[in-house]
């Protein structure tokens, strides 16, 4: 398991985009987890097992490209992630494309007893699969 918040995020992220181990998702979120998307909140571990399913699903060959950290303070840290992978299946109404996407996620992620606890997140997965729908 990892030893620090940033080897925690890259263990969070290998596990469960790259390799799909959803088995590990309570050894790495609190059990009262949120995460702040848009205008909704996801709440407790079991969403990050479906969204992690749901995008495993519709990008099969997802992989985490790069991982950088932008500040820490305290129990939180600012980073960001790009993924990449080819877009298979019907994603949130989305229509497969059938091509090959790269995007971003921005994350603020605040930890409490070595887990992560909270998360802000935007991302720029559904403008770019909707750049790549046939006109």
């Amino acid at each position: 398991m990892a030893k620090n918040k940033e080897e925690l995020i890259r263990f969070a992220n290998n596990e469960t985009f790259e390799k799909g181990n959803l088995d590990i998702v309570e050894e790495i979120f609190a059990t009262d987890y949120i995460v702040h998307a848009g205008c909704k909140d996801y709440k407790k571990p079991a969403f990050v097992r479906k969204f992690a399913k749901m995008l495993r699903s519709s990008i099969p060959n997802l992989r985490v490209v790069e991982i950088e950290f932008l500040n820490k303070a305290g129990n939180t840290i600012v980073w960001q992630r790009t993924l990449s992978g080819t877009h298979k299946t019907k994603t949130k109404g989305i229509p497969p494309t059938g091509k090959r996407v790269k995007w971003r996620d921005m994350e603020v992620t605040r930890f409490e007893n070595k887990k992560i606890a909270e998360e802000w997140t935007v991302s720029e997965l559904a403008g770019q699969l909707l750049l790549n729908i046939p006109r």
